[in-house]
């Protein structure tokens, strides 16, 4: 173990001598919740999604990225395939402001100097941080406001695929599942601590939500040099 981790930090660093630039752009897309309000699906876009990504490629085959995300999560039990939350007819949608930074790895070289066309499948993970409005189900059903917001932790998992267009522009699309470390943005868990009474479903099992969409980047920099760090 102790020759494997320089093993694999020397694979990493003598390849960024192949791709060293920036990218910036915006993704466009659609988001989809999975919680204890609304369908259960995992990739069913119910609402638009938009941000802004940034890029900086250490290596051809893999890059530091910086994200941030903007959408409404929307569930209605109406909408579900489980007939106890048909019944139920609870719907709630909250807003949700992300932020995110990990690496994003591919699945083939990806060296913009060379003039060829690539194509690639990546992966991205990291660390998240989501900006959430408090609400609660009151005893007769109703979605109500706390008037106060809270910030969640997540880790994202995308899996996607991308293309150079041309020299300067790059697209990709891409699924990206987060799973956070908070049960309380559909209302399900009221964050004060006097309605805790009034929490419901699977509090062992936290929230999920899913961004489906396509990025558009703009590469920027000059041709690196042959610098290991």
């Amino acid at each position: 173990m102790r020759f494997l981790i320089p093993f694999l930090l020397s694979i990493v660093f003598t390849q960024t001598s192949q791709s060293q630039i920036y990218e910036i752009g915006v993704f466009v897309g659609g988001s989809n919740f999975i919680g204890d309000v609304g369908a259960t699906n995992y990739i069913s876009p119910n609402q638009t999604a938009f941000g802004a990504i940034f890029k900086w490629n250490r290596s051809a085959r893999h890059s530091l990225r910086a994200s941030l995300m903007y959408t409404n999560l929307e569930g209605q039990d109406i909408k579900s395939d489980d007939p106890r939350r048909i019944q139920r007819g609870y719907a709630f949608d909250n807003s949700l402001l992300e932020l995110s930074a990990g690496m994003e790895f591919t699945f083939l070289d990806f060296n913009l100097h060379d003039g060829v066309k690539k194509s690639t499948p990546y992966l991205y993970t990291g660390l998240s941080a989501g900006k959430y409005d408090n609400y609660y189900f009151s005893p007769s059903g109703v979605y109500t406001s706390e008037d106060t917001s809270s910030w969640t932790f997540g880790i994202p998992m995308v899996l996607g695929f991308k293309t150079s267009i041309s020299s300067s522009f790059i697209l990709g699309m891409e699924i990206g599942a987060r799973y956070t470390f908070t049960d309380e943005l559909d209302g399900s868990v009221p964050d004060a601590p006097e309605r805790q009474s009034l929490s419901f479903g699977n509090t062992n099992s936290n929230d999920w939500y899913v961004f489906s969409g396509f990025t558009l980047t703009f590469t920027f920099g000059e041709r690196p040099c042959y610098c290991n760090f």
